[in-house]
């Protein structure tokens, strides 16, 4: 019988570096809702590049703002030598842990990657790879038929429709923009 595969964790912050002693971990916040992530009592994934006989999650013991940087505590996590094996890991949650987005109009990354990009009359334009948050905001990354790829902003004047249900996103883009790829 075969295993039941479990879906990807989505990556929620990435430990940049120990802080202090007593093996507190800074976080860069990769999430539109770190308030509802980093909270006493929450469990994050440990996504390492090899595995090892490492922490596979973080229970988070305490959680502050210090200098504009999110610190953070976890139960397993007790020294700095215990913080700096640390450096660099992802965290991360399963999909089925994401609350249900209110408005219709807005998604979740993992929920748009894999779906195929269209023209408003239907023609096909490729596939897309995923999300880029860029300070100026949301880009879609696309995998041209010809073996490019492409950066669509994700804004309602070119990316017209999101069809998650027959798996399509209709682009509208304006003259030249995936030609610049």
């Amino acid at each position: 019988m075969m295993a039941e595969q479990q879906a990807a964790p989505l990556v929620v912050g990435r430990v940049v570096k120990p802080h202090g002693i007593q093996g507190e971990l800074v976080v860069e916040i990769r999430t539109d809702s770190p308030e509802r992530r980093f909270v006493v009592g929450a469990v994050l994934g440990v996504l390492w590049k090899s595995r090892g006989t490492r922490p596979e999650s973080l229970e988070l013991a305490a959680v502050r703002w210090h200098a504009g940087r999110l610190l953070v505590k976890a139960v397993e996590v007790t020294t700095r030598e215990d913080a700096e094996r640390l450096r660099g890991v992802l965290l991360g949650v399963r999909p089925e842990e994401l609350e249900q987005l209110e408005d219709p109009d807005e998604f979740h990354d993992h929920e748009l990657e894999g779906l195929r990009a269209v023209r408003p009359d239907g023609a096909e334009l490729g596939s897309l790879l995923g999300v880029l948050h860029a300070p100026a905001g949301e880009l879609l990354r696309l995998s041209l038929p010809d073996g490019r790829e492409a950066l669509v902003p994700f804004v309602a004047d070119i990316v017209v429709d999101v069809d998650t249900d027959h798996g399509t996103v209709t682009i509208d883009p304006p003259e030249g923009l995936l030609e610049l790829f």
